[in-house]
């Protein structure tokens, strides 16, 4: 049962990063705010409140700065208590 909401919910941050960013499935573990043109200000926010509205969370505005790559809102999610 724990696999299958870890899996429910990598599968839909992907698919918010996907739909927020623009970008392919297979390139999102390299994916960062240096290396996607549509992560820019505007972006960042989108993702964001995509993600606190999905999760049903507040991020903090210290985790919303640092939040720069795939893996590292991975790793912000984990604090929030997101299995992921």
């Amino acid at each position: 049962m724990k696999e299958k909401i870890i899996l429910e919910n990598k599968k839909k941050y992907d698919e918010i990063f996907r739909e927020s960013l623009t970008v392919k499935i297979k390139s999102l573990n390299e994916l960062n705010s240096t290396n996607n043109k549509n992560w820019d200000s505007i972006g960042h926010m989108i993702l964001i409140t995509k993600l606190e509205k999905k999760f049903k969370i507040s991020f903090k505005s210290n985790d919303i700065i640092k939040f720069s790559s795939y893996k590292d809102g991975l790793k912000i999610l984990r604090k929030y208590k997101i299995k992921i």
